[in-house]
């Protein structure tokens, strides 16, 4: 096995690693940088299997590093997009009113866009039919123009080659295998980096663990899945979303337009038995598989955040006449037999804090002077990636000040 060291070693090569690297190339013109990835290519994990949709960042309260960086990413991936020649739907999205119960959480979300500086339009019922024919809602919906569409493998691929012509390398088949001191394996290679950036997504905390961080937290793996529409492109001209349950950072059972014009619903967020349990027994580890169990066992003993009955509604999602039917209560005209096939699945990389029992609602990281971790960049992950790069270098000079006076 060989040693060498590069300045930077980043560990995951979805959307925030590649920002990441592209960051780092920016400050340190002449720094060797590389970029570990532990499968055969960039983005085959959750930055590659997202929904694709740029958010305008109306969710998130005002505080939050999420408020901040969705509307500064929506802006810098639709410019990145257009200058690319990249294909982006500006599709816009309707956030409906179930029933009356509802009205008050549009309410909330109009003064969540107000303090976050998100256009956000309240429209009557009419005028939501006026932008989508098809949408049900209780007397007065939310309309988002800044919401679009991308695709994520083509907007990654695009990424990667930004990387890669930035003299940045990019190492495939080189999961991280453990460290010894200031000597990480990678591979089947050791490197001995000027600085370590952890940006594994499922297996961040595993990482993090290794370097003393992530104390109080463990990453719980969801997984997503999608129904396809067989109807011809353009049948839906909008995203739908239900009013959220805020308390908890999923959204719903939603319509989305994808950036050719087709429709989806979905997504589901079902406990998954081991971090890359994508479908059958791909990705099994007996290891996690216990450990994740074990987790999730207890939290169906203890129910933090009504988790025994998320637990249940979503796996409900797995039968597609539920899903439709969760899906008829946003709009008209929806029947199962357009909804026959599943998209690829995706996996969500939650944080959990365990001794306070509670899923980590914002953007989480943790470091020093010899590493930085990023721990929490779920949705929108994606769209803020950009920006999100840029505050995280600034968190890691802090904290590489601090050991280097």
């Amino acid at each position: 096995m060989s040693t060498d060291s590069p300045d930077f070693l980043i560990l995951g090569a979805g959307v925030i690693g590649l920002a990441l690297a592209l960051e780092a190339r920016k400050r340190h013109p002449r720094a060797t940088i590389v970029v570990a990835e532990k499968e055969a290519q960039p983005g085959l994990h959750a930055s590659g299997r997202n929904s694709g949709v740029l958010h305008a960042g109306f969710y998130y309260t005002a505080d939050s590093l999420k408020a901040r960086f969705t509307r500064e990413g929506n802006q810098a991936w639709s410019q990145y997009c257009m200058e690319r020649k990249l294909r982006i739907h500006p599709c816009g999205k309707l956030v409906v009113a179930r029933h009356e119960g509802d009205l008050a959480g549009l309410d909330e979300l109009q003064r969540r866009a107000e303090r976050n500086q998100v256009p956000l339009e309240r429209v009557t019922e009419a005028q939501a039919k006026a932008i989508e024919p098809r949408v049900k809602t209780a007397g007065s919906a939310l309309f988002s123009p800044l919401t679009a569409s991308v695709d994520p493998k083509e907007v990654m691929a695009e990424l990667s080659r930004d990387v890669q012509d930035a003299g940045i390398e990019i190492r495939p088949h080189a999961p991280w295998l453990g460290c010894q001191g200031e000597r990480v394996q990678i591979g089947k290679q050791w490197l001995e980096p000027g600085y370590l950036i952890n940006a594994a997504g499922l297996y961040a905390d595993h990482i993090a663990k290794a370097y003393g961080f992530c104390q109080e937290h463990v990453v719980l793996p969801f997984k997503g899945l999608y129904l396809k529409s067989s109807e011809a492109p353009g049948a839906w001209k909008t995203n739908i979303y239900p009013v959220p349950d805020l308390d908890n950072p999923f959204l719903g059972v939603h319509f989305t337009v994808t950036v050719d014009g087709k429709a989806k619903i979905g997504p589901t967020a079902i406990p998954a038995f081991w971090r890359q349990h994508y479908g059958g027994l791909e990705g099994f580890s007996a290891t996690e598989c216990r450990q994740i169990m074990g987790r999730e066992l207890q939290m169906l003993w203890h129910n933090p955040f009504g988790f025994r009955r998320l637990a249940v509604r979503e796996m409900m999602k797995y039968n597609r006449v539920w899903m439709a039917h969760l899906a008829k209560q946003l709009a008209h005209g929806v029947s199962v037999k357009d909804y026959r096939q599943w998209g690829p699945p995706g996996i969500r990389a939650q944080l959990y804090h365990v001794r306070q029992r509670r899923l980590e609602m914002d953007f989480h990281f943790e470091g020093d002077h010899r590493s930085f971790h990023v721990l929490n960049a779920v949705s929108p992950g994606f769209t803020c990636a950009l920006p999100f790069a840029v505050y995280l270098f600034d968190a890691m000079q802090v904290m590489r000040d601090k050991g280097n006076p």
